[in-house]
């Protein structure tokens, strides 16, 4: 069994080494500005800006203590204008650090992807005549053929990549290594440009790549990989999924255009997992820029073995409606066996959105959709422990510990790193720390702020911004020996970045909107003491990331926009006693053990086996037809039988209207089982007691259960007994009622009916059907998130949608009758009924498959069988193709055996 882990970028890429590259003019040399007068805390990446800044005089030099014993860059690499690699072994799991493609950290071609069409149409028209005349396009098309013919000759080597979702690679290294993951392959592109490598080169670098390496590349062109990647992805997709709704690009054209490629990268990662499947292979496909994959290779390999994760948030259905192609991307996710969302939180919008969006029955363990059904489930990333915990005992970062604590020896340490991005809640962090200090002046000199913000993301207002805000909060609060912020645009080295963790008294995260960031996670693990004498670091934590539902309230969670919140916990945090910070911490560590970086790959895995397995023997083609020869066996081999038979649909065709009668056959079949007195015969159905009572009255021994499961009628009585709470009912009603009283208005032609404990909303006779459907998934979605709480759940069904409680099932009613029939053999002396037969056709039936076939598993039954007369997966153990004829044909031959 092999483990084809599918991602965007491979954890490898190609260096191209140009030993003698062509005479270009050496780039001018780097000087860091010389510091007399005025100290600027925003020197960034070479060559940049300068900001001016009033600080005082003897202000450390913040930066050069950063930058300092950094290796310069080559002379080769210089002279071609490439930036030098970074030490790639000293990436970290969480690492902010992304280059932009086609401009990464290796000598590599350049990207011959041309711009988006332009945000006007008419500019797009124009623009687009011009390009199918043969004319120059707005973009420039100047290629460095200097730099091409040196690539042509150079001599390539793999190297670890410094792009993609370096958690992940953490994650699948730590299981590799414990041996739970034995066999893989990675599925993904090189994240460079590849227009310029000739086919010949390709294939080297895909047979290397393939059989030293594990890995499948895909070659996307440059103008389909910037399309889907730099336009679909980062300008529309990612925004959404944090809740940044973009309004611009507003034109239809540049969203066609961005999704045309959106689905051809898809579609060449399809085809690439497809053509190197094996059966039994398992397909773990990685984030939101691969949402169509799923969908797309279970059309090609229907039986396949397709688990899904999503690294970042999942917006709820207000949000993620706002997408255009909001139905494909759900289809294409929907072709999962499994989807693993980060938290909970993020699972259930995702169940909203597709009962809201495709009109799907969404449970808490799924969506169950026509034909199959699809798990969801929560599984948070964690921390790949053994390699931090290695990679710490460096002696590089013990010398940064030593330095850190030296010269912050008197302050109290608050550190943050993020990314420059207005998801990251940067500014709002800042705003927070300047009103702490504002309202605490006796502890600014005291307390030290260390914001370090990635250089590879260009936001230039925000850049502007925090630049503003920082000065600000130095310019007033600093003092000849003290500055209360230190604001670095630089990538720090790794060596650095867990030093300063190690050292800090604070962490401070106030992300707007969060997957499952690592960072926080590391900075707990390296608060343990090993490393410095400073430990129990307290935790300030936004309520918006996926790690603050993990971490149960042992941090300091914040809401980010409330800076009175943010600026008082900072105050806590300093001031939070030792017993305090270590019974914190003891906790925060205990979760961090056990959510490992190995666990999330073997939780997931297994549970993605388990599904696909309970997938496999739901499928109505798996699924056996019903042997008569072996059921009438069961059936004269037992002294007493229990028969629980669904009514509509199964008995009897499902009625058109709310007035129906029952089928004279049914009645005959019914009263000739029900005849033998070792056999009790109970009738389901969603019908309330009182019609029930009206359709068997000819039946006196007859067991009923009314509104699937609020009622029972056991049997050989007359009296109904209330399995639901009848006044708790009502109460929920009075609210559904109003809203359904809303749609109904909306929605001409339907009809609402309510039920003891239950109602429906009818719209199949509606005039308009599509409009119809549309305003029942409102209604649906409404009524689900306003009586959450009262355990009220509304699906739509067969052009009705049903609302009902949650607390009482079929199972629910199934269970007392047999308890009741178990507790009434016992008395006399007798023993249970040794044969079980439940049929029924409905999503409502599985509950009572379920529980039947829990008892034939648990040995409490001796025969139990379990039909489904429906082409939808279930569990049942056998299907009747025959539909409501092969039922009543069944039980009238059991009928005559007795």
């Amino acid at each position: 069994m092999t483990v084809f882990v599918v991602s965007l970028f491979l954890p490898y890429t190609i260096h191209f080494d140009i030993s003698k590259p062509a005479p270009l003019r050496p780039a001018p040399p780097v000087r860091l500005p010389t510091r007399t007068d005025d100290v600027s805390l925003f020197a960034q990446a070479l060559g940049s800006h300068i900001a001016p800044q009033a600080t005082p005089p003897t202000t450390t030099k913040h930066e050069e203590f950063f930058l300092s014993h950094r290796p310069t860059s080559s002379p080769s690499s210089l002279s071609l204008n490439v930036p030098k690699r970074p030490g790639l072994a000293t990436r970290t799991p969480s690492e902010v650090h992304t280059p932009v493609w086609g401009q990464g950290t290796f000598v590599q071609p350049k990207s011959r992807a041309g711009n988006p069409p332009s945000a006007s149409i008419l500019r797009y028209a124009t623009e687009h005549d011009r390009a199918s005349r043969g004319g120059k396009s707005s973009v420039s098309e100047v290629i460095e053929e200097s730099h091409d013919r040196a690539l042509y000759a150079a001599h390539w080597s793999v190297q670890p990549a410094d792009q993609g979702n370096s958690g992940v690679r953490n994650a699948i290294d730590a299981a590799s290594r414990s041996g739970s993951l034995k066999e893989k392959i990675w599925v993904g592109t090189l994240g460079m440009p590849i227009d310029d490598l000739e086919a010949a080169r390709k294939f080297d670098i895909e047979d290397k790549l393939e059989n030293e390496y594990d890995c499948l590349p895909v070659f996307p062109t440059d103008s389909d990989f910037d399309g889907h990647y730099a336009h679909y992805c980062k300008t529309i997709l990612w925004p959404v999924f944090h809740y940044q709704i973009p309004d611009n690009p507003k034109s239809k054209a540049y969203e066609d255009h961005s999704w045309i490629y959106y689905v051809k990268i898809n579609k060449a990662f399809a085809d690439r997992i497809v053509q190197s499947w094996k059966r039994g292979d398992i397909i773990w496909i990685h984030d939101y820029h691969l949402s169509l994959v799923p969908g797309m290779v279970r059309k090609k390999i229907p039986d396949a073995q397709i688990g899904f994760f999503l690294h970042t948030a999942f917006p709820s259905s207000e949000v993620f409606r706002c997408l255009a192609m909001r139905i494909e991307i759900l289809e294409g996710l929907l072709g999962s066996n499994l989807l693993g969302f980060q938290t909970k939180e993020y699972g259930t919008h995702f169940l909203q959105t597709c009962n809201r969006l495709l009109y799907a029955e969404a449970t808490p363990e799924g969506v169950q959709l026509e034909d199959r059904f699809v798990n969801v489930a929560e599984f948070p990333i964690g921390v790949d422990l053994d390699m931090l915990n290695t990679r710490r005992q460096d002696p590089e970062v013990t010398d940064w510990i030593q330095r850190m604590r030296s010269k912050y020896a008197d302050k109290r340490l608050i550190v943050a790193r993020d990314k420059l991005d207005h998801v990251r809640g940067v500014r709002q962090k800042l705003l927070a720390y300047e009103l702490f200090l504002n309202k605490n002046p006796e502890l600014k000199e005291k307390v030290v702020l260390i914001q370090v913000v990635s250089s590879a993301t260009k936001e230039d207002g925000l850049e502007a911004t925090l630049t503003d805000i920082v000065t600000r909060i130095n310019s007033v609060h600093s003092t000849l020996a003290h500055q209360p912020i230190v604001f670095l645009k630089q990538d720090l080295e790794y060596s650095q970045y867990l030093a300063m963790i190690t050292v800090a008294d604070v962490m401070m995260i106030t992300s707007l909107r969060e997957g499952m960031g690592l960072t926080s996670q590391e900075y707990i693990y390296c608060q343990d003491g090993k490393c410095s004498d400073k430990c129990y670091g307290t935790l300030i934590l936004s309520e918006f990331t996926g790690t603050s539902s993990l971490f149960e309230g042992n941090d300091l969670s914040v809401n980010p926009w409330d800076y009175r919140q943010c600026a008082d916990a900072i105050k806590i945090a300093i001031g939070m006693s030792t017993e305090e910070r270590q019974r914190r911490w003891l906790k925060l560590m205990d979760i961090v053990v056990h959510h490992t970086a190995e666990y999330w790959v073997t939780s997931f895995l297994e549970h993605l086996s388990k599904v696909h397995g309970e997938h496999s023997r739901r499928e109505t083609l798996s699924i056996p037809r019903l042997s008569m020869n072996e059921l009438a066996e069961k059936y004269k081999a037992a002294d007493k039988r229990l028969f629980i038979l669904d009514y509509e649909g199964t008995l009897a065709a499902s009625p058109t209207s709310i007035i129906f009668t029952s089928p004279q056959r049914t009645l005959e079949v019914l009263n000739n089982l029900a005849y033998d007195e070792r056999n009790i015969v109970y009738i389901m159905s969603g019908r309330p007691p009182e019609v029930l009572d009206r359709l068997f009255r000819g039946i006196p021994q007859l067991g009923l259960i009314g509104e699937n499961g609020c009622f029972l009628k056991e049997y050989g009585t007359e009296s109904w007994i209330d399995m639901a709470n009848v006044d708790k009912a009502m109460a929920w009603k009075k609210s559904v009622v109003k809203i359904l009283e809303y749609y109904k208005d909306r929605t001409e032609g339907s009809w609402i009916e309510e039920r003891h404990c239950s109602m429906l909303f009818h719209y199949s006779a509606a005039i308009d059907l599509a409009g119809a459907t549309r305003q029942a998934g409102e209604c649906a979605n409404h009524i689900n998130d306003a009586c959450r709480d009262q355990r009220v759940h509304a699906v739509i069904v067969d052009g009705e949608l049903q609302i009902e409680s949650l607390e009482c099932t079929k199972g629910t009613a199934a269970t007392r009758i047999f308890q009741g029939l178990k507790r009434k053999s016992q008395s006399i002396g007798g023993k249970p009924p040794e044969f079980l037969m439940v049929a029924g056709n409905g999503r409502d039936d599985e509950y009572i498959y379920r529980w039947a076939n829990q008892l034939a598993k648990d040995g409490v039954v001796r025969d139990v069988t379990t039909v489904s007369v429906s082409s939808r997966n279930t569990e049942a153990m056998a299907t009747l193709t025959q539909g409501v004829n092969g039922v009543l044909s069944a039980l009238q031959k059991l009928a005559n055996l007795s």
